[in-house]
């Protein structure tokens, strides 16, 4: 791995240097693999040269989420089970259709869902039809001005009819030919007969339908979303913020007196009421599947919030060990300091350039910590308790438990356990070693943090050890489970990931006068930041 900060995937692992020489990684009472916790180097475990075949895998970019590109084929982060069919939870095949308005959330609602279930291995899409109109008109190009009204033109309607037949061929062709399972149709959907319809469609081909209305009557809500989220939103790419609201909010209108809420007993619905503080829920008690959707859905909410990854502080040379549990050493303290003076430094930013756009100073969101119950992590995140930052323990966070290979090198662990360091070789994210975890059962063991997370009202900073990072980071940026094992986040930098209308971003925060492994150096880092 490299220095500076780099969040890369490594393309292949092995026990040689380029010279064929042993490479000696310790395995830490952490559960780390690329090296020890009290700041000594990290040696890279890739190689160039031809690897077995088991060691290939798809070269990813691991910055960007990849949330709507198809999944690779391997097994989910938190899947428990594969079938032949490729469907799971013995359900069929599913539509989920979003209803609302415009700058209600349906495309948050929609990417979630779609994040969670492949989360949990549910081969999972999402159609925004949106998409297929900029790309049936093609760029620079708009729709006619009455193309979003009910009772358009005859040649607005054609147009609209021509993209919705090419966005469900696509949503047919994914859930009948490439065994997909659940397909989300996000459009707004308006009409009473329209989704009735559409219902029936979907019958006519053994799809069961979902509908999802996400309704909001709570304008400053709605004009947050639309200052947060939707101005991102391709349509809007190069405008000035003020004109995007300005425009974004005019098209809602024009919408508003064409739009019936769902009230047809016949169908299965979820109503979300102003960002989740009503549910709704009609006929949808129909299997596993659906249900475990309603209970993700009762924790989720529309209004977006920052999420900020950063490393625990380094405990002292020699007391690295999981059974340990050891505090921060000097570094450590010193870290921990430099750290919170970066983070509260970019927020005071991030808040004075949002007022100057128009937004209002109340909508700015408080920051939350969370941490594990460890010493370090808590320690930390001393320095915000003290400045009066909300700081919560979580137990689900601890580290991946290494087991007997606590503190073991991986020439150790290979003499120890030969067939088990080839397994683990061929799949670092599901293998575990002798009364160890896997990343596999890290996930599994996070899926109540990360419940908590979509809940979550307020910017987040998360204070972990690296192999939860990997995990929740991983989640959020919707990373294959070749990737997670190896996400690399150094000590020189915060991890920020801002929500989008279509995905999540991320963004790096330096730490000023820190290395990689979190010494001080001073002048170190200074020039990458900008304020």
């Amino acid at each position: 791995m490299s220095g500076g900060g780099d969040i890369t995937p490594i393309p292949v692992i092995v026990n040689t240097s380029s010279d064929g020489e042993p490479v000696e990684h310790v395995i830490d009472g952490d559960g780390d693999r690329d090296g020890g916790e009290d700041g000594g180097s990290k040696k890279s475990n890739s190689t160039s040269g031809e690897q077995p075949p088991h060691h290939f895998r798809r070269k990813s970019n691991i910055y960007v989420d990849a949330i709507h590109v198809k999944p690779d084929g391997v097994m989910a982060p938190a899947q428990l089970y594969s079938t032949e069919s490729g469907r799971l939870f013995h359900a069929g095949k599913i539509a989920i259709v979003t209803v609302g308005l415009p700058a209600r959330g349906k495309t948050h609602l929609a990417v979630a869902i779609t994040r969670y279930l492949r989360w949990l291995g549910v081969k999972t899409c999402a159609f925004h039809l949106g998409d297929y109109r900029r790309a049936f008109l093609g760029p620079g190009k708009d729709v006619p001005d009455d193309y979003f009204f009910v009772n358009a033109s005859p040649a607005s309607v054609l147009l609209r009819q021509s993209i919705l037949q090419s966005c469900r061929e696509d949503l047919y062709r994914f859930l009948e030919e490439e065994k997909g399972q659940v397909a989300i149709y996000d459009a707004v959907n308006p009409t009473a007969a329209g989704r009735r319809q559409l219902a029936k469609e979907f019958a006519k081909r053994e799809i069961l339908t979902i509908f999802i209305e996400s309704k909001c009557d709570d304008e400053k809500i709605i004009e947050e979303n639309v200052r947060k989220v939707k101005i991102s939103h391709p349509d809007y790419a190069g405008w000035k913020a003020e004109d995007a609201v300005k425009a974004y909010l005019e098209r809602v209108r024009a919408k508003i007196p064409h739009f019936e809420t769902m009230n047809e007993p016949e169908l299965n619905y979820i109503k979300m009421i102003n960002a989740g503080e009503t549910i709704v829920v009609n006929n949808c008690r129909i299997g596993y599947l659906p249900n475990r959707m309603v209970f993700y859905l009762m924790n989720l909410h529309i209004k977006a919030h920052h999420t900020y990854f950063a490393r625990a502080g380094a405990c002292p040379n020699g007391e690295n060990s999981y059974k340990t549990d050891s505090g921060l050493s000097v570094e450590g303290e010193s870290y921990a300091q430099r750290l919170t003076e970066a983070l509260l430094r970019h927020r005071e930013h991030e808040r004075k350039s949002f007022i100057a756009q128009g937004g209002e100073p109340a909508s700015v969101k408080p920051l939350t910590v969370w941490t594990s119950t460890r010493r370090r992590t808590v320690e930390t995140a001393g320095y915000l308790a003290k400045k009066g930052y909300k700081v919560r323990q979580r137990p689900q966070m601890s580290q991946l438990n290494p087991g007997d290979l606590d503190k073991h090198s991986e020439e150790e662990i290979a003499k120890l356990y030969p067939q088990e360091a080839l397994k683990h070789q061929r799949d670092p994210y599901h293998h575990r070693y002798p009364r160890a975890e896997s990343y596999h059962d890290l996930a599994v063991r996070l899926e109540p943090i990360i419940l908590e997370l979509e809940r979550e009202r307020n910017d987040l900073l998360i204070v972990a050890h690296e192999s939860v990072l990997r995990v929740l980071y991983g989640y959020l940026m919707a990373c294959s489970t070749h990737d997670i094992p190896f996400l690399n986040f150094t000590r020189n930098e915060i991890i920020e990931i801002i929500p989008a209308s279509y995905n999540n971003h991320l963004k790096r925060i330096p730490i000023p006068n820190t290395d990689a492994d979190g010494c001080f150096v001073p002048g170190l880092n200074c020039e990458r930041v900008e304020y």
